[in-house]
């Protein structure tokens, strides 16, 4: 039985969303309906209402970093059950033994329904979401969760410990394994360490924390906006910068002469990714580009 619900409609690129009742399908076969609890804003919710997403469709329902508890389960979905608190996950996880990226230790980029997800769609190539009047609506990033309802495919969900706060957990769906999962997914990260990131928002201070969990000495926080510095400190950081002070480069090189072991875009700026591998060590310094720049 479908489900009338609010929701928040980007109907056009740039222009103002929506709050308005929609109606969420059951789900299907190998889907699940979740009640969303608690939703965190990605960046990447906001460069694709810009029109920039080369994926972007619209009308669409946003969001996609957020916590839900199981309202309903589909056909032949017995991994999770009415009650269970989940995080929607943008990367599936099919876990089936012909799927070389779910048996790999190398990566977790499983592409079982990214080709239908891709195109706004269910994993059967349609939609459960629609407007009242019946004008169809596109799911985004496989999640969708700025609506009070969402149907999901049960394998992109990772289950929470009941008691987890979901007003605090919502950030683990995008943000903080994104910049986590950078430093401790990377076989070369060393202890005692030199390590840069720009962009201090939820992706860079989960870098910051992940590379002082995994022994780094010296680790620096860079952003135009200060205000951002104390929590970074408190994450990790030694020291902070404001590119509108000064020369980065300048900056970085008069506290590492030949440059930082590890640095780490959490931008989107092409111009700081591109400053970001300038910096890195000469002869062996890494450089990882987190952040997604616009099309083209």
């Amino acid at each position: 039985m479908s489900i009338v619900c609010k929701a928040a409609v980007a109907f056009a690129p740039n222009q103002p969303i929506k709050v308005i009742d929609i109606e969420v399908e059951a789900p299907r076969k190998g889907e699940v309906r979740v009640k969303v609890i608690a939703n965190a804003l990605c960046h990447t919710d906001i460069y694709t209402l810009t029109g920039c997403d080369p994926e972007g469709l619209f009308p669409v329902v946003l969001g996609h970093e957020a916590t839900a508890i199981i309202e309903s389960v589909g056909e032949g979905v017995t991994n999770y059950k009415v009650g269970d608190l989940v995080v929607p996950c943008y990367t599936p996880q099919c876990q089936e033994w012909d799927c070389i990226f779910c048996n790999s230790d190398k990566t977790n980029l499983c592409p079982r329904i990214r080709a239908t997800q891709g195109k706004g769609l269910m994993p059967d190539g349609t939609s459960r979401l629609k407007t009242l009047d019946g004008q169809q609506i596109f799911h985004f990033m496989g999640c969708s969760t700025f609506a009070e309802y969402a149907v999901i495919a049960s394998i992109s969900l990772a289950k929470l410990n009941p008691e987890a706060n979901p007003f605090t957990c919502c950030v683990l769906g995008c943000g903080i394994p994104t910049g986590w999962g950078a430093v401790m997914n990377n076989p070369n990260f060393h202890a005692n360490s030199s390590v840069a990131v720009w962009g201090l928002g939820a992706v860079g201070l989960a870098v910051i924390q992940a590379a002082k969990a995994k022994g780094a000495t010296r680790i620096y926080g860079i952003d135009i906006n200060e205000k951002k510095f104390e929590i970074a400190k408190e994450f990790g950081a030694t020291n902070c910068f404001n590119p509108k002070n000064g020369d980065t480069r300048a900056w970085l090189t008069s506290q590492e002469k030949w440059g930082i072991n590890f640095t780490y875009d959490a931008t989107g700026s092409v111009a700081v990714m591109r400053e970001a591998l300038e910096m890195a060590h000469r002869g062996f310094g890494e450089s990882m580009v987190i952040g997604v720049a616009a099309a083209g």
